[in-house]
């Protein structure tokens, strides 16, 4: 009973702690507590290694930041969302931002932990995508970062390798292998989010577009291309990772006004 009480009280512990919340709700209300037992800072130690990796790859195929106009165009609206990082958290501003551009057909993009983001220019391309629509994509993957859906992620995962282990030592099972490291490049590299993370990160970025100075009405005609590329066979990674259907838009659409102020103040 006392190999099973230690690890049961270190796992409850672990699970009062580590509920937090990461960000301000700001005006769209996005605000809850999160299981966090796993540190920002290894997170984001590992998002910039595996970002430095992904950009070597990228420029010894000579796929880097070749498309120069494209490139300004993406790196000048994070440049206007970035600052507006500040109304979910104060930290945020300072991170260490860095946008760069894959030529690629794929339709895809992220933002890792710490700031670190990436477009393909087929996203931008194939897409024909506005500025509007742009900041749309990119302040739904800066959101991700803001609320640290990767850092829950791996978290989760924690958590559940530590249940397992205690259910494991009750029935006298044996241990097991950690998966937590395959958790965190899941996190980090496949960068699939769950569904509410996903609306979560809508909601966010529809903010951070609209205090940027970018319409977030945009978000319904965005999303409406990604619907079409995926009906005609032309999604990809993106489109995997990044469910479209209607109870996006109906989402994006409910939130329209709570967010066009915000918008329309920029205009004045």
């Amino acid at each position: 009973m006392k190999t099973f009480l230690t690890p049961a009280l270190v796992a409850v512990t672990l699970l009062f702690t580590g509920c937090a919340s990461t960000t301000e709700g700001g005006s769209v209300g996005a605000s809850r507590s999160q299981l966090l037992l796993v540190s920002s800072a290894e997170l984001d130690q590992m998002a910039a290694q595996s970002y430095a990796k992904l950009k070597a790859e990228a420029s010894a195929k000579g796929a880097l930041n070749t498309n120069a106009a494209m490139l300004a165009r993406v790196r000048a609206v994070a440049a206007r969302i970035q600052p507006q990082t500040a109304v979910f958290r104060a930290d945020a501003p300072r991170w260490q931002w860095e946008v760069n551009l894959i030529t690629s057909d794929q339709l895809n993009a992220f933002c890792m932990p710490g700031g670190k983001i990436m477009f393909y220019t087929g996203l931008v391309s194939r897409l024909n995508l506005s500025d509007d629509e742009i900041a749309i994509v990119m302040g739904h993957e800066i959101a991700h970062a803001l609320r640290e859906h990767s850092r829950e992620q791996v978290s989760q995962a924690a958590a559940a390798q530590t249940a397992i282990g205690i259910g494991t030592q009750l029935l006298g099972l044996g241990g097991g292998t950690s998966q937590i490291t395959e958790a965190a490049y899941e996190a980090l590299v496949a960068t699939r989010f769950s569904r509410s993370h996903e609306s979560e990160a809508d909601r966010i970025g529809l903010e951070l577009t609209a205090r940027a100075g970018y319409n977030p009405q945009a978000g319904v005609s965005l999303w409406q291309k990604m619907a079409s590329a995926g009906s005609s066979g032309g999604g990809t990674d993106f489109l995997s990772s990044h469910p479209s259907d209607s109870s996006r838009v109906q989402q994006i659409q409910a939130l329209l006004p709570t967010v066009m102020p915000l918008y329309q103040a920029t205009r004045r």
